[in-house]
């Protein structure tokens, strides 16, 4: 059985690289708490209102709550594991760490790839009869696909748990200055289980996201081309708007895709946990869904129109 040993004692972290860590990720955090936690306090109204959500509303909805927690739970675990490192490295707090965080992980690349597959299938257009009957189904099909990749992201995390991840003491380190010894953390990985739930949780929406990205920018692009054919001026509005769904797209591909290899080394153990690329990961993987919803916000008129409200009701109240 293949296993990867990694030293997860943080003692060797300056104080300076803990706070640049704390405050770097912890500014993520806080952006994608705040982002995420708008998306979901208007669709959550809108559903309060309306008893009933649009396809894509209900997406995002379930996508922010789920981006949300996931931002919590990564502040925490980046106090844990950076102030309270002895607790962190206890093998029950340890795994109940990696445990929700894989769940909250999965469900986000999940729910993420089906935004993706809703809006190619709401805004390309091909001829492709299986394009066209998928484009049929989508309402009927979608809320039983979010609800099994919730299951499927839970039946994918639990495993975790056990013969994943384990984390055991060395308490024979001798000490160069003295006789006495220290205690010395180490974390084991089973990268067979791992590469096959990577499989399962990652791999799967990663390829959905990429083929539904690509054909929706491909779609964008034929059209672009067409207009364009047509003499259509450069400054048209209609040819702007394209031009922006292209580059937004394009900007949720590499964030998806950074994130994806961000998560899989993260959980593989290959750095150490006070390295240089370990930290970088963990900036990464706060990055994603911060960045996402931000994005989301600048390029959904309606949750654009809904920020700008709130933006004068707090300047009102200043």
């Amino acid at each position: 059985m293949a296993m990867v040993n990694t030293d997860v004692t943080d003692r060797g972290m300056s104080r300076g690289k803990v706070i640049f860590t704390l405050v770097v990720s912890g500014t993520e955090c806080v952006t994608g708490i705040v982002g995420n936690g708008f998306i979901a306090a208007v669709h959550g109204a809108a559903w309060a209102r309306r008893k009933r959500l649009p396809v894509g509303g209900s997406i995002l909805l379930m996508l922010s709550v789920s981006r949300l927690l996931l931002q919590i739970w990564m502040m925490l675990e980046n106090i844990y594991s950076l102030l309270f490192w002895v607790t962190y490295n206890q093998n029950a707090v340890y795994t109940l760490f990696k445990v929700v965080i894989v769940f909250l992980n999965y469900s986000n690349l999940w729910l993420a790839a089906w935004l993706a597959i809703f809006y190619c299938l709401k805004i390309a257009n091909f001829t492709h009869p299986l394009f066209s009957m998928m484009k049929r189904k989508i309402l009927v099909l979608m809320p039983g696909l979010l609800r099994l990749s919730l299951l499927i992201s839970l039946c994918c995390s639990f495993p975790f748990s056990k013969d994943i991840f384990n984390v055991y003491v060395n308490s024979s380190i001798p000490m160069s200055s003295s006789n006495a010894t220290r205690k010395k953390y180490f974390s084991e990985t089973n990268v067979v289980n791992l590469a096959l739930l990577y499989n399962l949780g990652i791999f799967i929406p990663l390829i959905m996201f990429i083929l539904a990205a690509a054909l929706l920018i491909l779609s964008l692009k034929r059209h672009i081309l067409r207009m364009e054919s047509n003499a259509t001026g450069s400054g048209d509005p209609s040819m702007e708007a394209h031009m922006g769904a292209i580059r937004a797209t394009s900007y949720f591909l590499i964030l998806y895709v950074v994130n994806a290899g961000a998560l899989f080394l993260s959980m593989s153990h290959v750095f150490n946990s006070n390295s240089p690329w370990s930290i970088l990961c963990r900036t990464i993987m706060a990055a994603y869904p911060a960045g996402h919803s931000v994005l989301l916000i600048l390029g959904n008129p309606g949750l654009r129109r809904a920020w700008k409200r709130l933006q004068s009701r707090v300047h009102l109240r200043l």
